[in-house]
């Protein structure tokens, strides 16, 4: 979402209309997620990629120049084949469904409204959905809440299309097109959900949270970084970290979004730190909780929290934290804490592939 915000904005300075090309469908092996976009300029600039380069994008910029010249919006099918795909280090081909459309800065043009949107739900921490009709334009904006805004022409439709959005925003998975039932008939819509990104809240500001949040944020993650000694939480020792905060750690922390997309790890190693915290990180949506320390350590943490919280709360700490990979440096055990937070923000095991078959279980 940053990056469309982006490309719209640096477009909107010096275009007055655009198009935007969205894969929208995919079949077979290809390089790019369904959402993925691409920006004609009117004088021929182009920012992103629906594959990665190739005889499909070259495609889709021919497509959205006549789109610009002639308006409206259409879906185009087009087949990666197999000696295109292997230069793009893929096994095989596949086919890619992109619905391109003209975007007018001038008019207050509905996907612009949309993405805007999109983008103050997301600051805030809550996932949405926008809806946009294959054939017939409009945009529909649907909020964590239940929540609409804007339009796809129909009431009948919008309803229709709020209650699949709703369906997506609980289940978390990806975009899609979905045929969508109302006034006695089906109507293909996208539906692209944009989800706010992980964010791991490093709770002490130690030795193994320096290489803990360098990993976060290299594979993507917003990282904080929270502990109430002032020298320890410094920029010298955490030049990546998206936040720092000094202060007393348990209200820090629950100034926070704890949502479905926060990550909470402890490695302060300190009682006076980590139970406060605990008792306020297992209380709320965090998808992960979990705390540096022995098993024995980790016995002694839910005694003196079993009086005060309920055993599924208790449930929920990942004690000790990690992966077993057999990690013995620093950044090793930092990599094992890391990779079973995604693992379960993801719901997944965190099993090796190779035992799945070699794919990734669904």
């Amino acid at each position: 979402m940053d990056e469309t915000l982006a490309h719209l904005n640096a477009l909107r300075a010096r275009q007055q209309r655009v198009a935007m090309a969205t894969l929208v469908g995919t079949r077979g092996t290809t390089p790019k997620k369904e959402g993925a976009k691409m920006w004609v300029g009117e004088g021929g600039q182009i920012l992103g990629s629906v594959t990665i380069g190739g005889c499909v994008d070259a495609r889709v910029v021919a497509e959205a120049e006549s789109v610009l010249r002639d308006g409206g919006a259409r879906l185009v099918s087009m087949t990666l084949g197999d000696e295109d795909a292997w230069e793009m280090g893929l096994t095989c081909g596949g086919t890619v469904d992109v619905l391109v459309e003209r975007v007018d800065f001038r008019d207050g043009d509905a996907a612009v409204a949309a993405y805007e949107l999109a983008s103050r739900e997301l600051a805030a921490g809550r996932p949405v959905v926008i809806a946009a009709r294959l054939e017939g334009g409009g945009r529909l904006v649907v909020r964590e809440d239940g929540g609409t805004a804007l339009s796809l022409g129909d009431p009948a439709l919008d309803a229709a299309a709020s209650a699949v959005a709703a369906r997506l925003l609980r289940s978390g998975g990806g975009s899609r097109v979905v045929p969508v039932a109302a006034n006695a008939r089906e109507t293909d819509v996208f539906f692209e959900l944009h989800a706010p990104p992980l964010t791991m809240v490093i709770v002490g500001a130690t030795h193994l949270a320096m290489p803990l949040a360098r990993l976060a944020t290299d594979v993507g993650l917003r990282t904080v970084v929270v502990d109430p000694r002032e020298r320890f939480a410094t920029r010298d020792r955490f030049p990546d970290a998206d936040e720092l905060r000094v202060g007393m750690a348990s209200e820090l922390v629950a100034s926070l979004p704890l949502g479905p997309a926060t990550l909470v790890v402890l490695v302060a190693h300190d009682y006076k730190i980590e139970l406060p915290v605990l008792r306020v990180a297992l209380r709320s949506g965090a998808a992960y909780v979990g705390v540096l320390g022995s098993r024995r350590r980790g016995a002694a943490l839910r005694a003196l929290l079993a009086e005060e919280l309920a055993p599924e709360e208790l449930a929920r700490i990942h004690l000790p934290a990690g992966l077993d990979i057999g990690a013995q440096s620093v950044p090793e055990i930092a990599l094992s804490i890391l990779a079973e937070a995604i693992a379960v923000a993801r719901g997944r095991r965190g099993a090796s592939l190779s035992a799945l078959g070699g794919r990734a279980a669904t």
